[in-house]
């Protein structure tokens, strides 16, 4: 495109300079280096056109210019005012539900402080709950001691039934607070704990058979026997009960018990330890 450019300029200046040329010719002629210059009209000087050269290649390009000065630098344009909120959009279509996760295990929380005590309540409302009072003086039977011995010094007590009671006559042994009715062979318990009861008692010849029973509130506890006829015999028996306030301890007799001045027949009781 260059090459091109330089041709069409070359052959424009050629046309313009035989122009010129042509223009010129109204003077004196110069010599040819033969002789003075002769003077002719210009008609009789001026020849046909001729016919232009070929145009000359183009020359070699020309060194890079130097470089030109910055320009100055634009103005900053300001920044524009922020445009308004647009509408919001329409809510879109819930998702999937998701699948349930593991259960995790999570590590216990720390223990929170303690909080402050409630104000009590006022009348008419339910108020704490007081203090546990002490326990209350209950007699002290530690102390107490119980023993009763009672005997049979004359006569003899026949009964043909099984609950007749055998009274006593005399007390050997009868210790304070010890309660025991003669007339009817009745220990009554006043101290609550264990005690400790034994009986003997005497049967005749002339009786076939005899039964004696302890009984505690009209049930039977141990019972003695004897059914030899041919010679008397001692009826006895122990045991060891567990007596409340107010409980009842006696014998009954079944058959014939005799007894004397020897005091034969007997029973004792006495407390081993308080409840």
């Amino acid at each position: 495109m260059n090459n091109c450019m330089a041709t069409i300029i070359s052959i424009a200046l050629l046309l313009g300079n035989s122009v010129k040329l042509r223009a010129s010719v109204t003077g004196p002629v110069p010599s040819d280096g033969d002789g003075p210059a002769c003077q002719v009209c210009q008609q009789c000087c001026q020849g046909p056109a001729a016919i232009p050269g070929i145009p000359g290649l183009p020359g070699p390009v020309g060194p890079m210019g130097p470089y030109g000065q910055p320009g100055s630098k634009g103005v900053a344009g300001q920044q524009g005012e922020i445009g308004p909120i647009g509408p919001m959009g329409e809510r879109g279509a819930p998702g999937n539900t998701g699948s349930k996760g593991d259960d995790g295990i999570g590590l216990p929380g720390k223990i929170g402080p303690r909080g402050v005590p409630g104000i009590v309540g006022r009348i008419g409302e339910t108020g704490v709950k007081g203090q546990k009072g002490e326990p209350g003086e209950r007699p002290d039977d530690s102390n107490q001691r119980v023993a009763f011995t009672v005997v049979r010094v004359s006569s003899s007590v026949t009964s043909t039934s099984r609950d007749t009671r055998l009274p006593f006559q005399e007390t050997e042994t009868l210790l304070p607070g010890t309660s025991f009715d003669l007339e009817t062979g009745t220990f009554t318990c006043r101290v609550p704990g264990t005690y400790v009861f034994t009986f003997s008692v005497l049967q005749y010849t002339s009786s076939t058979i005899l039964y004696i029973h302890l009984k505690k509130n009209n049930d039977w506890v141990v019972t003695g026997y004897s059914g030899d006829s041919a010679s008397q015999e001692q009826v006895s028996g122990s045991a060891v009960l567990v007596l409340h306030r107010e409980d009842t301890v006696y014998l009954t007799i079944h058959g014939q018990a005799g007894s004397g001045s020897y005091h034969h027949t007997s029973f004792s009781g006495f407390l081993l330890y308080p409840e």
